[in-house]
């Protein structure tokens, strides 16, 4: 026995075999009891499983000069391993889905999706596991933006769009050759639902076919800057011109060009219905010494929007002034109401003289028919008003009035008859009572 204990190789396999026997005794208290027959009493490490879900995908490939179509964006990934691992992989997702293409050729491939930087002890499992793909060589060609309009007819009343402006007018699409060649339209669409003035916005590029399928390709810029003017009712009338102040003596216009003649005004419908001209432009006549030519405005009438063009030119040559007094001019009404009646009290005859003054060409055939004398009897209530008279003659002829209004008297034709039947009964009792015997 002493010979044996002296053996340092016993001493160390009785040191084994109690390590053992405390081992034991420690764990068979915490190891469950096996429920089948040779089931193991050592401790075992649990394990877990978690199916992760749109797990991007990442294709490798030439993509300068090539197209891949085919690789599903996402896929669905189960990983299973130990409880904690399968917890963080789960929570941070620090793995790689992938399909490698970077030795393929053009043409139809069936690629095997890989994961890479999985975390030690986890198996993965990808589904769809594979993608069949198609490889093609990339080009990029040149095409026109159009601009599409939507609710056009949900515009206000009266308002319309004109031709787009679009910034950049053409732009450059990447992709698949066979992609390319189906191209047909390239769209930014614009809403014109209640719009009422010019629009400005940048609107997204759409890519489609003759049979309106939307094309996936690059398109650079994706998006564009699109300008829609919008008109309003217009109303196309000429442009009065109104002279300032007086020549220098001794001079006369011998002609006066205007052009354009008319504008076209845009504005509410209500606005236009009731305007029969353009006037504010004028012509300062005092600075006229020889001849010139002038850049004149045109004002926007009060109520509308705009005015088209909004400058006028006029080319003024000037001669030795003559004068020519027309007579018995007769003035015109314009604005009275079909149920009204006008009398002129002053003057009586509703005629007045006109003296011309222009060069002697001009005046040499000035006509009394060539001048236009008018009042403007619109809204005019019954009773005595003194009206303003207008003036309406060849733009290269001054004139003077004797009186700048005339006074006239407005009365309805339903009161007029009543009191002619008035009167007619009372004539008609007078002629009676005189016809009795005495």
């Amino acid at each position: 026995m002493d010979k044996f204990l002296n053996n340092p190789w016993a001493v160390k396999l009785v040191a084994l075999l109690f390590a053992f026997l405390l081992y034991f005794a420690v764990h068979s208290a915490q190891a469950p009891t096996p429920k089948k027959p040779g089931e193991s009493f050592f401790p075992t490490a649990t394990t877990d499983e978690a199916t992760l879900t749109d797990i991007p995908v990442k294709a490798y490939y030439d993509d300068e000069n090539y197209v891949v179509t085919g690789v599903p964006q996402t896929v669905n990934v189960t990983i299973k391993g130990p409880t904690g691992t399968v917890k963080k992989v789960r929570q941070v997702k620090d793995f790689e889905i992938y399909a490698d293409m970077q030795n393929l050729k053009t043409g139809r491939h069936k690629v095997e999706l890989k994961a890479r930087n999985v975390a030690e002890g986890l198996s993965v499992s990808i589904n769809p596991s594979a993608a069949t793909v198609t490889i093609e060589e990339k080009t990029t060609k040149e095409f026109p933006v159009e601009a599409d309009f939507y609710n056009k007819n949900k515009m206000k009343d009266g308002y319309s769009p004109e031709q787009p402006i679009v910034n950049p007018k053409n732009v450059s699409v990447t992709g698949a050759k066979a992609v390319i060649d189906r191209i047909a339209s390239i769209k930014a669409t614009i809403n014109l639902e209640g719009v009422d003035q010019t629009v400005e916005k940048e609107a997204k590029l759409t890519v489609y076919d003759t049979d309106g399928n939307v094309l996936p390709v690059e398109v650079a810029p994706s998006v564009v800057k699109i300008t829609v003017p919008v008109t309003s009712p217009s109303k196309k009338v000429p442009i009065k011109l109104e002279r300032k102040g007086s020549l220098p003596d001794g001079i006369s216009i011998s002609s006066l060009d205007m052009s354009p003649g008319e504008a076209t005004v845009y504005g509410p419908q209500n606005v236009l219905d009731s305007l029969e001209f353009v006037d504010g432009t004028e012509i300062d006549l005092s600075k006229i010494k020889d001849d010139t030519q002038i850049e004149a405005d045109i004002p926007v009438p009060e109520g509308a929007k705009k005015v088209s063009p909004e400058k006028v030119t006029i080319k003024v040559k000037v001669d030795k002034a003559e004068e020519k007094k027309l007579k018995n001019v007769s003035i015109k009404t314009v604005g009275l109401s079909d149920s009204q009646d006008l009398e002129f009290l002053d003057p009586k005859t509703g005629k007045l003289d006109i003296t011309a003054k222009g060069s002697d060409a001009a005046i040499s055939k000035l006509q009394p028919s060539d001048i236009e004398l008018y009042l403007n009897a619109a809204d005019l209530s019954d009773g005595d008003h003194n009206v303003k008279l207008e003036v309406n003659g060849p733009q290269n002829i001054t004139w003077s009035l004797p009186q700048k209004s005339v006074k006239v008297r407005i009365s309805s034709k339903t009161s007029k008859n009543e009191n002619d039947k008035g009167q007619d009964e009372k004539e008609q009792d007078h002629s009676e009572t005189d016809s009795q015997p005495s």
